[in-house]
């Protein structure tokens, strides 16, 4: 019977222990038991700078002259009236009898028509300047520098240590203690 016991023992030792060590959840659940958190000195915490190119768009103006034609009309009727006038005269002086209301007539018409034509004639073409402004939006590119990150130097325990950082963080920082045995 002690020999049953024994070898009863044994190969539940044996099944025991192969299961305990073919399970990577326990490695995990054993290692993650053996990490706390801790609070370390900050030594220095140093910006890393970066220079960053920024196009900031800028509108830029200006004056420019052009020159522009222009005719000039004389806006008056005393043309025209002071022909229909000699016309209507000089129709009436070459009408005889029942012609003449009718080369009065003609001749007033004539002469309204000849002194507007001479009046509008060769119209006189004045040139002047006229100033327009004018604006184009272009890219100006500006450079500056931009903190990107910390290299963070610290100490803890006595030993000192290295990171890197995206703020700052003061004059402590939180760190993770992990404790694993050596192989």
């Amino acid at each position: 019977m002690n020999k049953l016991i024994v070898a009863s023992a044994a190969a539940l030792a044996v099944g025991l222990s192969g299961c305990a060590s073919a399970s990577p959840r326990w490695d995990d659940y054993y290692r993650n038991r053996q990490s706390f958190e801790d609070t370390a000195h900050v030594i220095r915490a140093k910006p890393i700078f970066e220079t960053v190119k920024v196009s900031v768009p800028e509108q830029r103006c200006w004056r420019e002259r052009r020159y522009e034609s222009s005719y000039r009309q004389r806006e008056s009727y005393t043309g025209p009236l002071v022909g229909a006038i000699v016309g209507g005269v000089v129709g009436n002086r070459f009408g005889e009898g029942g012609g003449k209301t009718a080369m009065t007539v003609a001749g007033t018409l004539l002469g309204a028509s000849i002194a507007n034509d001479l009046d509008n004639g060769p119209r006189s073409i004045a040139y002047r300047p006229v100033h327009y402004r004018r604006c184009e939006t272009v890219d100006r590119y500006e450079t500056h520098e931009e903190i990107v990150a910390y290299r963070v130097k610290y100490r803890y325990k006595g030993h000192i240590y290295r990171t890197r950082m995206d703020r700052d963080p003061g004059s402590t920082i939180r760190i993770r203690v992990t404790i694993r045995p050596i192989d």
